[in-house]
């Protein structure tokens, strides 16, 4: 099976790592391509750029793409290239389409729920996201639940990557460093780290990543009078290194899935946070991970957290925890397993082919009548014939909203 993965971006981060994860461990013929920003990959990599949702002529390129591979299936992740992606899919006449939503950060519109019309399934990486769908008008049988995940392997902890780490930021060897990893935005309340390490003596706070909200926080830095011991470390393209050179994780976010935090686990250290949907499945179980922590509520919980972990610290030495995670489920290879699952019952369905225009602006495409050679089921490619993309009373190759599968 030729599957071609179209991602809004490859920059670091749970999406990126996502999909690195699953092309390595599935066993297809795999592709990127990618709106954004490109890297290297253990395949080949395109790159579309594309700045907006709205974007016809980004449409345009990946359909030739789509056509001139003629793949089986393609794979959409993050909101833009679920809109652009399934609707080329779409247009080029791939039989399957496939699309993740992995943070479901933008609002839904009327272009992104006639786009998700043209797909079959929408993987949802929690239940929380699932019943966001839900609330978008995405039905029931076209969402499935395949939780992110992590290879352990990949952060296990070094003790040289510690020391070379420490040394390129200036901290010394035994200075307690309490850390998070992640973008540096509004919503994930690194603000509270900040104000909490002014009341955690002695401390240093390592924030590993970039983003919007940087020159914000490193004013509040300043104002709340840590700025000697805050370190921003900027954009890291892997975290194994951030993660070896801290004692103590924090993540006061209480609206993320955790992906990072389980991959402090996985590095043995001690994990302090504000939402993680595998540990609070763990702990919810009464089988909690040893040496993590969910902060609640007080302003107070943070500071008191990390005094708690840092005292800990103390008694061991220094010494590292033991690697743990929150359970197979939370695995590359259970993702990868669910994915080609998932992949060979969507092959079996039978699915309507599709080629002509977009679903806007039709006009701007129907000047020659035409768009290109045949495309794979054998149509001629011809666009613009009456009644045949007429909106709502007209014939329409589309699916109507709550048609079923083979129509969606």
């Amino acid at each position: 099976m030729r599957v071609l993965h179209v991602i809004s971006t490859l920059e670091p981060g749970g999406a990126e790592s996502q999909l690195r994860l699953l092309v390595r461990r599935t066993p297809y013929d795999s592709e990127v391509v990618t709106l954004g920003a490109a890297a290297r990959l253990d395949v080949p990599v395109h790159r579309i750029p594309s700045g907006r949702d709205h974007d016809p002529g980004a449409v345009r390129r990946l359909r030739r793409l789509m056509r001139d591979g003629r793949y089986d299936l393609v794979h959409t992740h993050l909101h833009r290239a679920c809109v652009q992606g399934r609707i080329a899919a779409r247009l080029a006449g791939v039989p399957h389409i496939v699309a993740t939503e992995h943070h479901l950060d933008d609002p839904s519109s009327a272009l992104y729920r006639l786009g998700e019309r043209l797909g079959q399934v929408t993987i949802a990486p929690s239940p929380a996201a699932a019943g966001r769908l839900r609330s978008w008008g995405v039905p029931d049988r076209r969402i499935v639940t395949i939780p992110k995940a992590i290879d352990p392997a990949e952060f296990r902890f070094d003790p040289i990557l510690r020391a070379a780490a420490r040394a390129r930021l200036g901290i010394d060897a035994g200075q307690p460093v309490i850390g998070s990893v992640g973008r540096l935005a509004p919503d994930r309340r690194v603000d509270l780290l900040i104000r909490a390490i002014a009341e955690v003596p002695d401390a240093v706070l390592l924030l590993a990543g970039d983003g919007p909200a940087r020159a914000d926080l490193e004013r509040l830095a300043e104002i709340v009078g840590v700025a000697g011991r805050v370190r921003f470390a900027g954009a890291v393209g892997h975290p194994r290194e951030t993660l070896c050179a801290l004692d103590v994780f924090a993540s006061p976010d209480q609206s993320t899935f955790g992906l990072a935090t389980l991959e402090a686990v996985a590095a043995g250290l001690p994990a302090v946070y504000g939402s993680c949907v595998p540990l609070e499945e763990r702990a919810a179980a009464r089988t909690p991970v040893d040496g993590t922590h969910r902060l609640s509520q007080d302003r107070e919980s943070l500071p008191r957290a990390l005094r708690a972990e840092l005292l800990c610290l103390a008694e061991r030495r220094g010494d590292r925890l033991p690697a743990r995670s929150a359970g197979e489920r939370y695995d590359a290879t259970h993702l990868a397993d669910a994915v080609r699952r998932l992949y060979e019952q969507v092959a079996a369905r039978p699915v309507r082919r599709f080629i002509g225009p977009p679903p806007w602006h039709r006009g701007r495409f129907a000047t020659s009548g035409r768009i290109g050679a045949a495309g794979r089921s054998g149509a001629s490619g011809r666009i613009g014939a009456p009644g045949r993309l007429g909106r709502f009373g007209r014939r329409s190759s589309f699916p109507r909203p709550g048609g079923n599968v083979r129509n969606a």
